[in-house]
């Protein structure tokens, strides 16, 4: 389930010098404006929108983690594509894959469990909020009802979308209700380091991506029963 941005070289620019100083070189030296006319500056808002990128890069995405695995985790994947910082620069299914805190979750998102399931083109499309089970909690499922979802292709569909909020909602937001894009409610209650999503709690949450604000929780959510 790569979001970085770069300082752009003023190309045109240098170009645009380039031409003034030739232009100066074929111009009359009798003619005033050819040495005196000073080079345009550029605009504030100009220099805004160049300084931009540069100011969102340099941003701390270990500022808004909550959660009292967040340590463990920095000590298990403390650099690369899986850690903090390096998911921060990738759309949340391709951030998840390089995690290697989710690799079932990876599989079961990106149609390795099941061909007829993949949903990495949806999760990296839009704003999304993502309760990503990590391994252990798939571990804790037996493996018949494991098997048994993964076979299924509308149940693993619904279970997957379940974890899955539209928009990015940060932990300071987080608690509350939420649908989730299968349709159904859940349940955020608790702050800080004590955060939890209907019966699981929340490992790491805030783990910004390039389209996504993931929480790592340490239970597998399972929609409501249809009444």
């Amino acid at each position: 389930m790569k979001h970085t941005q770069r300082t752009f070289a003023g190309a045109l620019g240098l170009i645009a010098v380039a031409a003034l100083g030739l232009s100066a070189c074929s111009m009359d030296s009798d003619t005033p404006e050819s040495s005196s006319a000073p080079a345009p500056e550029a605009s504030s808002s100009e220099m805004a929108t160049e300084s931009s990128p540069a100011a969102d890069s340099s941003m701390d995405p270990t500022a808004n983690l909550v959660g009292s695995g967040c340590s463990a985790y920095a000590e298990a994947v403390p650099s690369g594509d899986g850690s903090v910082a390096g998911m921060a620069q990738d759309p949340v299914a391709v951030a998840a894959s390089n995690n290697p805190l989710l690799k079932t979750l990876t599989k079961a998102v990106s149609g390795e469990l099941n061909p007829d399931v993949d949903l990495v083109d949806t999760l990296n499309g839009a704003e999304f909020t993502v309760f990503a089970p990590v391994d252990e909690a798939f571990a804790a499922i037996p493996e018949k009802d494991l098997n048994a979802v993964v076979k299924d292709s509308d149940m693993l569909t619904k279970v997957l979308t379940y974890h899955v909020v539209p928009g990015e909602i940060q932990p300071a937001d987080i608690a509350g209700t939420h649908t989730t894009v299968e349709g159904r409610d859940l349940e955020v209650t608790g702050s800080g380091d004590n955060l939890m999503v209907n019966d699981a709690k929340v490992v790491c949450g805030g783990v910004q991506t390039a389209n996504a604000v993931v929480y790592l929780v340490d239970t597998v959510l399972m929609p409501p029963a249809d009444k």
